[in-house]
């Protein structure tokens, strides 16, 4: 029996050293890190602990709240997973109004949006291509339709008109990664611009064409042709509901088809209008198509309902590629459940409340959206840990674990907007030690690259 009482207490004593030892190390680590010129007006917060006991390793400003950036997406994703579950799927509803006569129908088609983030995706077998459109016109095939003498509406009332989270910046929402969600989305809402350069730096570019075409938006290049091998450095500003735009910035030069990416500015309307040229291709076009905003929908016979991919299968995008579009669809959606009406703020509401009684004291989240695009966003390296923490005790781990990327030899979601630089996530040392770990540093100086490989050397002391 004194053997075995040693024994553990032999190795009670190495632990709580090694403990000490990676304590020290992470301190010196850091210590140099904040003496670094990248560092002088910067404050970085830093959060380890313990895996499979909750024990606090180590901590550096865990209590200071810092713009996350897409590691924001690790909040918004555990909570998604528990309040809505890893198998909801959003739906969006084919209707009619009237009558269906002689194979003609005899009123309007619906379309009621349900706030389907990948309808028309390519990232999913069900949703590529033109693949939601064949089955919606296969659903009216299906129930007897070969004309159809009325219009198309697309309902988007059942979520709000505003597509843009509060404190998303001019530069960002009109390119692909401020997309904003509507209850109608086609193409993660966004498409290509191609460009065409001079041969000459400082010639005029122009815009060779849009895929898909955009539908009633005119956009005027003031982009510039750059060096050879400058990249893209071309920024499209087209906000929300806009019919006219423009391109800033530099392509490189002598470029035939430079290829940019933006946001549709209307995606319900964007939908409709694809959807109505392929129902011109199966001779079936309406009179005319529209959007209503209206909540209240009149009365409607169903023809059939388009189901998205399952939640678990959306995150693992919403991580592994950090779609910002996702992050805010998921927020509306948890809003939608509730209140039966998509809504940020609503739904940024229930995430905080869902955190505050797991332990997460509601001012440690100051969230703006679900993505982390927003500079306004702060949150805690302490409140990401907890988040952490508790995805690993649900059922529906090994989604959330999979989706996460991998980062300097680590499971880690990494996020990125100017001036911060964040990862939080799991890391097994080699001694078999699991650690969860949240790294933001705000308002550092120089290239993001410079900073993340300093980050790394802290990250190293894990390994």
């Amino acid at each position: 029996m004194k053997t075995l009482y040693w024994f553990i207490c032999l190795i009670v004593y190495s632990s709580a050293l090694f403990s000490q030892s990676l304590h020290e190390r992470l301190g010196k680590a850091v210590e140099k890190l904040q003496a670094d010129s990248q560092m002088r007006h910067a404050i970085l917060g830093l959060s380890v602990s313990n895996s499979l006991t909750g024990e606090k390793i180590f901590e550096v400003n865990a209590q200071t709240g810092l713009a996350p950036a897409s590691c924001q997406k690790t909040i918004t994703s555990a909570a998604a997973m528990e309040l809505l579950g890893p198998q909801y799927r959003y739906q969006t509803i084919l209707g009619y109004e009237g009558s269906i006569k002689q194979g003609s129908l005899k009123g309007n088609l619906l379309l009621i949006g349900g706030g389907d983030p990948t309808f028309g995706s390519w990232r999913f077998e069900s949703t590529k291509g033109d693949r939601e459109l064949d089955q919606l016109i296969g659903l009216i095939k299906e129930n007897g339709i070969k004309k159809v003498a009325g219009g198309l509406i697309g309902y988007t009332g059942k979520w709000e008109q505003q597509t843009i989270p509060g404190g998303w910046i001019w530069d960002d929402m009109g390119n692909y990664y401020g997309a904003g969600i509507s209850a109608l989305n086609w193409h993660e809402n966004q498409y290509n611009l191609v460009l065409q350069s001079g041969s000459n730096e400082g010639d005029k570019v122009s815009i060779v064409e849009t895929n898909p075409k955009l539908y009633k938006v005119n956009l005027e290049s003031r982009v510039l042709s750059g060096r050879k091998g400058s990249g893209d450095n071309a920024y499209i500003y087209l906000a929300p509901f806009a019919s006219n735009g423009f391109v800033t910035g530099t392509i490189p030069k002598d470029e035939k088809a430079f290829v940019i990416s933006g946001s549709f500015p209307d995606p319900a309307l964007q939908l409709l209008a694809t959807f109505v040229d392929k129902l011109d291709s199966a001779d079936m076009k309406p009179k005319s198509f529209s959007v209503s905003d209206k909540y209240e929908i009149p009365a409607y016979q169903k023809l059939g309902i388009v189901y998205s991919p399952s939640l678990d299968s959306i995150n693992y995008w919403l991580m592994k590629k950090s779609i910002n579009l996702y992050g805010e669809a998921l927020v509306k959606a948890i809003a939608s459940k509730t209140y039966e009406f998509g809504s940020t703020d609503r739904g940024l509401g229930l995430i905080k409340l869902f955190w505050k009684e797991k332990g997460i004291e509601p001012s440690a989240l100051h969230m703006i959206d679900g993505s982390g695009l927003s500079p306004q966003n702060r949150v805690t390296a302490d409140a990401l840990v907890k988040v952490l923490q508790y995805a690993k005790s649900r059922p529906w781990f090994n989604y959330y674990y999979d989706a996460l990327p991998v980062f300097n030899q680590m499971k880690l979601k990494s996020g990125t907007i100017g001036g911060a630089k964040s990862f939080a996530g799991y890391h097994t040392a080699k001694d078999g030690t699991a650690y969860t770990v949240a790294f933001i540093i705000n308002n550092y100086d120089g290239p993001a690259g410079g900073i993340v490989k300093k980050m790394y050397q802290v990250l190293d002391e894990l390994k």
